[in-house]
């Protein structure tokens, strides 16, 4: 058996990923965080995940990593520099993002440039990637992940539609969504684990994905959050400019407070970038949850008030 540490077990994929590892008959999961919590059925051991002598003695009998860490654009420089500092020629599933692609438009293959130029997180994760170079890596690059527990593309979305703040954004929700459901997600680092491609890079988002005002809708469907409103543009600039500060740190404050809309996620909305998923249909054999599917698991976890019907 392949024993293979999760790191970031805790998290939204690490969850997942711990998951399906261990309903596969290869492999032993030991799932790496900061707290070591009994009850949860698999190994687990506390490790911090920056500290690369800490992961050199927790890599001990490891024969594969899968590196889940999250966190501010400091904790991935960190986390990276030690994992392949400390990882050896120990196979590697490391999570990328799709924001290494920067501010780029249209549709985009592994082969494409890493701009990394939107922000501190993708300059971050683009020197990540940099420095898993010339090791036994697979870099795995997901859009949005969706499904129950995503904070961001699932429960804050709900919130904004329960609350009418979005709904119908017209030319301003028009953008490629690029998701991808998180079981999707732990099914390629499944295969990743047992592919032939190390260095390799992979797309992660669903084929045909829709764009966010069609996402909008089928949330608000699953949720019984129909119909949705159109929202004007100044309510949307609004939201971005005058209320998003506020709103950012209340919601540091207390997770009941609302979610707010930054400018970047607006900007996003509306930008014109489609992952290409090719490569990774046909080297891991990755298929997609129906959006239909996804939405519907995503809308099983969350409680939400309906709206009061408009006169």
């Amino acid at each position: 058996m392949m024993r293979v540490l999760v790191l970031g077990a805790d998290g939204f994929v690490g969850r997942r990923a711990i998951a399906a590892l261990a309903a596969s008959d290869w492999a032993t999961p030991i799932a790496g965080s900061r707290r070591v919590r009994e009850g949860t059925g698999v190994a687990r051991i506390a490790v911090d995940a920056t500290d690369r002598q800490a992961l050199a003695s927790a890599l001990d009998g490891i024969d594969a990593v899968v590196n889940c860490v999250g966190g501010n654009a400091s904790v991935i420089r960190r986390n990276a520099e030690a994992l392949f500092a400390a990882a050896g020629s120990r196979r590697i599933v490391h999570l990328s993002s799709m924001a290494v692609y920067g501010s780029a438009t249209g549709t985009i293959t592994e082969s494409a440039p890493l701009l990394a130029d939107t922000g501190s997180y993708a300059t971050a994760k683009a020197a990540a990637e940099r420095l898993a170079a010339d090791t036994d890596t697979v870099l795995l690059r997901p859009g949005c992940i969706y499904g129950a527990g995503s904070v961001q593309w699932s429960c804050a979305i709900t919130a904004l539609l329960a609350r009418r703040r979005i709904g119908d954004l017209g030319r301003r929700g028009d953008g490629y969504s690029n998701l991808v459901h998180v079981d999707d997600v732990a099914r390629a680092i499944v295969a990743a684990l047992r592919s032939d491609s190390a260095g390799a890079a992979y797309n992660l988002a669903m084929a045909d994905a829709p764009d966010w005002n069609a996402y909008f809708l089928a949330v608000a469907r699953a949720n019984g959050l129909v119909p949705v409103r159109r929202v004007p543009a100044w309510q949307l600039r609004g939201e971005t400019t005058m209320l998003a500060i506020p709103l950012g740190l209340a919601r540091r404050a207390t997770r009941q407070a609302p979610p707010p809309i930054p400018a970047w996620l607006a900007t996003l909305w509306q930008r014109d970038i489609r992952l290409d998923p090719t490569r990774a249909e046909r080297e891991l054999g990755m298929r997609w949850t129906p959006l239909a599917a996804g939405v519907a698991e995503a809308a099983q976890a969350v409680s939400v008030r309906r709206p009061v019907s408009e006169a």
